[in-house]
């Protein structure tokens, strides 16, 4: 049997834990039992598939599939590997590959996964509580997480190391929070920096999305100040200086006379109209 001992992938992507083997007898027609184990070859396989050799069958329980553990091969062909899907931190640790023939021929050998993790921060935020013993009211607690684990600082400003005591407050395998003292009167930036041989992560209290709001919402209040304030003098302009109005009554305006003319139209049956056109409206007088 032959095994890759050690294979590492990034979180998320598809790991390939390489296992071959050569058949016993030339020939052999017997059954094929893979199995796959975790941790300790001592507990029952997470994976186990079988196959007759002498079949020529394209689809078996070996078969590859869409589950998150499949064979990446045909053990007929002495292809044991394990394919497992998008693999997380907890896929981690030692495997192990071993396969079963008739009359009880079995080989195992073992495969340590290594899953990688660049070094992230999922959170950074002020909590009304003191770091450690600190007497301090308030602290800063950073989350990262990453594997390896990431070591944890604390920059000023000017990317200068802050000099104050970093306190742990939970630790695990693939994931840290640490905190320091926080003054009430502090307004200058804090970055927390999560670093490994993968690389580093920063991130920064206050946030620049949290500076912006705040200046937003100061921009609209002044807007709304000045335009307030613009309405206020406009109407204050209007009540000192009123529009000027006509002095004279409407009783003591000159009526204009309107004089008609009077015409007298004979009609075919001897009626006469009359009619009289004052102010555009005309009047009609009917004559026997």
């Amino acid at each position: 049997m032959t095994v890759s001992p050690v294979v590492t992938v990034s979180r998320g992507e598809d790991a390939v834990l390489n296992c071959s083997f050569t058949h016993g007898p030339k020939g052999y027609s017997g059954k094929i039992t893979v199995k796959w184990l975790a941790r300790d070859p001592k507990t029952e396989p997470f994976f186990k598939c079988s196959v007759t050799n002498d079949s020529m069958e394209a689809a078996n329980e070996c078969s590859g599939s869409g589950l998150k553990y499949s064979l990446d091969g045909d053990p007929r062909r002495g292809q044991l590997s394990l394919l497992i899907r998008k693999v997380e931190l907890l896929d981690n640790g030692t495997f192990f590959c071993r396969v079963e023939l008739d009359r009880g021929k079995n080989s195992e050998k073992k495969i340590d996964l290594f899953v990688e993790l660049a070094p992230q921060i999922p959170n950074l935020s002020v909590v009304e509580a003191p770091c450690g013993s600190d007497s301090t009211p308030r602290s800063l607690r950073c989350e990262v997480e990453g594997h390896p684990l990431p070591k944890v600082v604390y920059l000023s400003v000017t990317k200068r190391l802050l000099e104050v005591q970093v306190q742990t407050l939970v630790i695990g395998p693939y994931s840290r929070t640490t905190c320091i003292p926080y003054l009430q009167e502090q307004e200058e930036e804090v970055t927390c920096r999560a670093e490994s041989r993968l690389g580093e992560a920063e991130r920064t209290y206050p946030t620049t999305n949290h500076l912006m709001i705040i200046l937003t919402v100061c921009g609209v209040v002044v807007l709304l100040l000045l335009l307030l304030s613009a309405g206020i003098t406009i109407y204050c302009l209007k009540t000192r200086n009123p529009p000027p109005q006509d002095s004279e009554p409407p009783a003591a305006r000159e009526i204009e006379t309107v004089y008609s003319e009077l015409t007298i139209v004979e009609l075919p049956h001897g009626n006469s109209v009359q009619q009289r056109e004052e102010a555009g409206v005309i009047y009609s007088l009917s004559v026997h």
